[in-house]
């Protein structure tokens, strides 16, 4: 089968064009045109309809995973053209191309969300609408999914596949989906947020696209999460494997609704508790929050199954730490 794979560069984009091309023909897609697993890449961008015509010629199945990731209001712009224009030209190219199918990557945020501690979104959780009308990066993704899903017919299958943060070996030194793991290495948290998080192994979502090519239902989104947790446990289970301080407390739940008494709390500068890192408003809105997802449905029907959590924390400090080390080895 011959696959095209948008966002082939990413984090995710390199771990799932290795594992796909154990069985397919891949063509690696990214507006940079670069090399994946040992593969030429093609330069295409989402907002050039035409040249993604061009790269999905004779393919079968196109993977979407195309993508910046932004919190911050001043992105809002980009994250509707890059996500919602750009998932509308890939649906566009697909059936001028003649693809048959279309994996979209999602996020669990465009469903798995909520203001309750003992909430676990699932695939007909109510809309979190409310919530994420003011968070530029998932109302973007949630606008994108819906407009792809409406899309799939007899002609063009669409499923999406929304998996919460990625976490493994192998994200950029900078990456966005490692940065709690690297602001815990950095600065130590001492007081975590208030919310709880949501996670996955980058590989496993990599194996979940395999299953989603051949068994996935057209328009039907399914869930991929690994742990659920709350932020507190997350960082203790970091201590122990790092052998660092682990939070002496968690922010106390009234933390979101104080920061929307306080619109203007932390815009500028970010906040701030007098010890451990400053982090941005955003960061903060998001992580007081509660994002735990149910995947029984990619289990039932995709037959997917996600490793432990704490072997992908493990290994995921374990690059981090690695790939610092051979840096300084190589610059010193």
């Amino acid at each position: 089968m011959k696959i095209a794979f948008t966002g082939a560069s990413g984090f995710l984009g390199r771990h799932a064009v290795a594992t796909l091309a154990s069985e397919h023909v891949v063509v690696p897609i990214s507006r940079s045109g670069t090399a994946v697993g040992g593969l030429a890449g093609c330069v295409a961008d989402v907002l050039d309809v035409d040249a993604l015509v061009g790269v999905f010629a004779d393919c079968e199945v196109v993977v979407h995973a195309a993508g910046p990731v932004s919190h911050e209001q001043e992105d809002a712009a980009l994250m509707f053209q890059v996500h919602v224009k750009g998932t509308e030209n890939v649906m566009a190219a697909a059936r001028v191309a003649g693809v048959r199918k279309v994996v979209l990557i999602s996020s669990s945020g465009t469903i798995a969300v909520s203001d309750q501690p003992d909430f676990v979104g699932t695939e007909e959780s109510p809309s979190p609408e409310r919530f994420i009308q003011a968070w530029p990066y998932y109302r973007a993704k949630r606008y994108a999914e819906q407009l792809a899903l409406f899309a799939a017919d007899e002609d063009l299958e669409v499923v999406s596949l929304n998996p919460s943060l990625l976490l493994g070996p192998g994200d950029e030194p900078a990456g966005g989906s490692t940065h709690a793991v690297r602001v815990f290495l950095d600065e130590g948290v001492p007081i975590a947020p208030p919310g709880g998080i949501s996670f996955v192994d980058v590989r496993d979502v990599a194996q979940a696209i395999g299953l989603a090519i051949h068994a996935g239902r057209s328009g039907r989104r399914y869930l991929l999460a690994g742990g659920n947790m709350r932020f507190k446990e997350f960082y203790d289970r970091l201590a122990r494997i790092t052998g660092r301080a682990a939070p002496i407390a968690a922010m106390p739940d009234i933390t979101r609704k104080a920061l929307s008494w306080l619109p203007r709390w932390g815009r500028a500068k970010g906040i701030g508790l007098g010890v451990g890192p400053t982090i941005s408003r955003a960061d903060l809105v998001l992580s007081s929050h509660f994002w735990a997802a149910n995947s029984s449905r990619a289990k039932q029907e995709l037959a997917w199954r996600s490793r432990c959590p704490s072997e992908t924390l493990d290994d995921t400090v374990a690059d981090i730490l690695d790939r610092r080390k051979r840096a300084f080895e190589l610059y010193r």
